[in-house]
């Protein structure tokens, strides 16, 4: 990798890392990528194993660092729908290489 190409303050990559940081995060992202708009019972089922309080934790994480938004809607029952925020869609070129980087190397293992 030529010089120019490396990071030189470790700020910028710490607050991306930040951002990131999270069992789930990186999945939630995915599925939203994915999907676009989720409800939180759909979230929930499409992740699998994860609690409702570490669930719940991570969006609210995730909501207050702007990558994903909350629309409530009042109704009964509620109804709450997830999605990528514009600061969150301008991260998934980063998924995608993620994505990329897991498909050239998960078979090698």
């Amino acid at each position: 990798m030529k010089p120019e190409n490396r990071c030189t303050n470790i700020a910028p990559f710490a607050y991306t890392c930040s951002l990131f940081n999270g069992k789930w995060k990186m999945h939630i992202l995915f599925w939203l990528w994915k999907k676009e708009v989720m409800r939180y019972g759909e979230l929930k089922r499409a992740l699998g194993k994860v609690t409702h309080k570490m669930l719940s934790q991570q969006l609210k994480e995730m909501e207050a660092d702007g990558i994903i938004y909350r629309k409530e809607y009042p109704q009964v029952p509620p109804k709450v729908e997830y999605g990528l925020t514009e600061l969150g869609k301008s991260l998934m070129p980063i998924l995608q290489q993620v994505c990329t980087w897991g498909e050239e190397h998960y078979l090698q293992r």
